[in-house]
């Protein structure tokens, strides 16, 4: 990509997970939300976990496995406007270490959820399903996939 110019010859989506700092600042936004939540005081440390985990894998699987196409380049003639944010992510390979990354995230936040929840049964519901939801949907052979027609076009 050519910095400071509209044209580049990459798609940005396609590595913006892999720049400098990405994972970092990643792991931070998602502990300063916590951190949010958790100051709130109508929140019990359980409530704020769980919040944490949901809020996080609803926002990634917006951001990753719903949102279509690439915002930031005009000239690639709508070669990627069928696949997700998920898809294009390092040219469409499978077991990056990008990928590995953001497969692993979700899961330990679903841990440490359920850990500061004691494995209440409702919290760990709640957690393991939002988990499923977010990690599911990374697996290589859902690569191109839609569930019942949903998000197809």
């Amino acid at each position: 990509m050519q910095v400071g110019t509209a044209s580049g010859s990459e798609n940005p989506t396609s590595y913006y997970f892999n720049q400098r700092g990405i994972w970092l600042t990643y792991v931070l936004v998602i502990f300063l939300a916590h951190l949010f939540i958790l100051s709130m005081p109508f929140f019990s440390t359980a409530v704020a976990w769980t919040l944490t985990n949901v809020l996080h894998d609803i926002s990634l699987f917006v951001i990753l496995h719903v949102t279509r196409g690439t915002p930031y380049m005009l000239e690639d003639q709508g070669t990627a406007r069928k696949q997700t944010q998920w898809e294009q992510l390092d040219q469409g390979k499978q077991f990056t270490p990008t990928k590995k990354f953001l497969t692993i995230v979700p899961i330990v936040l679903f841990f440490l959820a359920s850990f500061y929840t004691k494995y209440d049964k409702v919290h760990f519901l709640i957690n393991a399903s939002f988990c499923a939801l977010s990690v599911v949907a990374k697996m290589p052979w859902f690569h191109g996939k839609r569930f019942f027609e949903i998000n197809k076009w």
